[in-house]
């Protein structure tokens, strides 16, 4: 069976997650989390990623990524090689400290942003470790619901605009929809094709990002794209400004972040913007 694609583009939204080999503990101690989200830090810093939730267990950790670049492959080399190393020399051992590759799974943000965040953050509560998320240091829900100042690698607002206007309503209304999440089923029993969280137009889109050159026997159905054009075209043969960045988007040349940038919009305006527009439909 061959293994999943790594398909990188810019604006990317991942669910990551590395295993310990053979199921190894890869914290042993509260200082190898420090001494992660020390690596980590540089690593969103030199690679411009954008954490908006993250939980470090006993054994894996699980990270909500976006890559406003393309380089979720050279990024991970460097967290996880870096990582394994100091851990190495800390404690005297030598070999694999995760189990294989990384597992990145793609994500479809308008539908499954929301639920990520949650069911990361959740993670020791399911493995019953504590009964309340906030109870667990080492995740972003302390930060994000104001209990601590975030790290510098972690992006609370995105995540807490999609609630509410003002930051005090929206941490509200974050927190009581993480407690609701409590004994919901995981969002991963809609996975497709291994690595995409999405329906069927989300997966045909990704899909469009395969080149040419791959194997064939690794993408089923791969369908092949026309070149997105300039979004100037899809404003000028669209109706409304909101219609042309649907279309954009659609197109599956250009991430949230650039048709922001186009439209002088955050491009959490432009992710509502699109979600509102499929609501319709």
């Amino acid at each position: 069976m061959a293994r999943p694609l790594r398909i990188e583009f810019d604006g990317a939204l991942y669910h990551l997650t590395s295993r310990g080999n053979n199921r190894e503990e890869v914290y042993l101690h509260d200082n190898d989390r420090q001494d992660f989200l020390r690596i980590f830090s540089d690593t969103c810093k030199h690679y411009n990623w954008i954490c908006h939730a993250y939980c470090l267990m006993g054994n894996h950790y699980h990270i909500l990524l976006e890559t406003p670049d393309a380089n979720l492959s050279r990024g991970m080399r460097q967290l996880n090689g870096v990582y394994t190393q100091r851990f190495n020399r800390k404690h005297e051992r030598v070999g694999h400290l995760f189990q294989g590759r990384y597992k990145a799974i793609l994500v479809d943000r308008e539908y499954y942003f929301r639920e990520l965040a949650r069911y990361i953050v959740l993670n020791p509560v399911r493995a019953g470790l504590v009964r309340n998320p906030e109870q667990w240091r080492w995740s972003s829900y302390r930060a994000t619901v104001g209990l601590i100042e975030p790290e510098a690698f972690l992006n609370i607002d995105f995540l807490l605009a999609v609630f509410a206007n003002t930051k005090a309503e929206a941490i509200k209304r974050y927190a009581k929809f993480v407690l609701n999440g409590t004994g919901k089923p995981s969002p991963f029993e809609k996975l497709q094709k291994q690595v995409y969280l999405g329906d069927e137009v989300f997966v045909e889109r990704m899909l469009g990002f395969i080149g040419e050159k791959s194997s064939l026997r690794e993408i089923p159905k791969a369908q092949c794209r026309p070149a997105a054009k300039k979004i100037s075209y899809y404003l000028e043969t669209s109706n409304t400004r909101n219609e042309a960045i649907c279309v954009a988007y659609q197109s599956g040349g250009y991430s949230l972040a650039a048709i922001g940038e186009y439209f002088d919009l955050h491009y959490s305006r432009v992710s509502r913007i699109i979600s509102q527009a499929k609501g319709k439909t």
